[in-house]
């Protein structure tokens, strides 16, 4: 998979901003940028072709953009741009619309439509994730997107919700991903990104079965990992929850190569990998570590840990803490078909 980086901090004060202005043109939309402080200017960017879907991590401080109409005369992409804001504050006005945004908000650009704007503040860099994609991609109407141009959205619990975390796993573990995988990859986010527009804007009839099939499913994760602590989730108090049958939700995870009860044990196994070579929990007992995420009996949490790592409970903490690889992850069965949301 194609990855590029732009750092400012080891060049000339004189050169950051015009070297910023350069690539970040060739990297995205074409647009006049502007800063107000030059000598005080710093950015960097890492970009992530995933195929279909670009995705960015950006650290700036502040910026004016304008992209006029002759700009997308000369050159129009014909993409749109979904930012979830990390840090700082901004404002934009396109179609007609002026909007203020703030970090824990998500905002949409429109390459096709001019546009004027600005991100900062002066002091803490401002920070923002950016998934470019094709006004096409998503199977939605592009004018049904299109409404959500300069209409901030908050995160929340639900879909946006999935989204923003499904964004920020993706930030931090790119890099390890095949180009086979980055496809699939790609295609969940356009999945849950037409399934969060929609919804802001009241058109989910409007989703492709595999969008709204991905949404729920994407969903349902969710839930389980909220509440893997709780012993008494079974698959029917998670049907219940999504208002399907429990033969529905055995379907959606035939699809991806597991039963329920797999993938509930392979997220709790998880935890406990990550828990148990923990430093600051090295106090707290094995079985007390298990029970948190749901394992009651301490022999069945030992055989499936096993099972799953190749190694005891005990034996990951104890190499854990000599600084040795214990294994990255669950094998043969436990592992899914497709790449699954964190």
């Amino acid at each position: 998979m194609k990855i590029l980086e732009w750092d400012t901090r080891n060049l000339a004060v004189r050169d950051r901003f015009p070297y910023w202005y350069d690539t970040m043109s060739q990297a995205h939309v074409h647009a006049w940028l502007a800063t107000d402080h030059p000598a005080r200017f710093h950015a960097s960017a890492r970009v992530f072709d995933l195929g279909t879907v670009q995705l960015s991590m950006m650290s700036h401080h502040t910026l004016r953009v304008n992209r006029t109409a002759k700009l997308i005369r000369q050159s129009d992409p014909e993409v749109f741009q979904l930012h979830l804001l990390l840090g700082g504050a901004g404002g934009l006005r396109q179609a007609g619309r002026d909007a203020t945004f703030r970090a824990g908000q998500f905002l949409t650009i429109d390459s096709s439509r001019p546009y004027q704007g600005w991100r900062g503040p002066d002091g803490d860099p401002a920070e923002a994730l950016v998934v470019q994609f094709p006004r096409d991609a998503l199977g939605l109407r592009s004018e049904v997107v299109g409404r959500l141009a300069a209409t901030p959205f908050p995160v929340r619990q639900g879909i946006t919700g999935v989204l923003a975390g499904h964004l920020r796993h993706l930030a931090d573990n790119a890099e390890s991903l095949t180009p086979h995988s980055a496809q699939a990859v790609a295609a969940v986010t356009l999945d849950l990104i037409a399934a969060a527009c929609a919804d802001r804007v009241e058109a989910t009839a409007l989703l492709s079965p595999e969008s709204r099939r991905q949404a729920l499913l994407s969903l349902i994760h969710d839930f389980i990992r909220q509440r893997l602590g709780d012993p008494d989730l079974t698959p029917e108090t998670i049907a219940a929850a999504h208002q399907i049958s429990v033969r529905h939700l055995y379907t959606l995870f035939r699809e991806q190569g597991l039963t329920v009860a797999a993938w509930i044990r392979r997220c709790r196994l998880e935890r406990c990998h990550r828990d148990l070579a923990d430093p600051r929990q090295r106090s707290l007992p094995v079985q007390a570590v298990a029970a948190r995420w749901g394992f009651t009996d301490a022999s069945t949490f030992s055989r499936a840990f096993r099972a799953a790592y190749g190694i005891s409970p005990r034996e990951h903490r104890h190499t854990a803490a000599a600084g040795r690889s214990a294994g990255s992850g669950p094998s043969g069965s436990e592992r899914p078909a497709r790449p699954l949301l964190h």
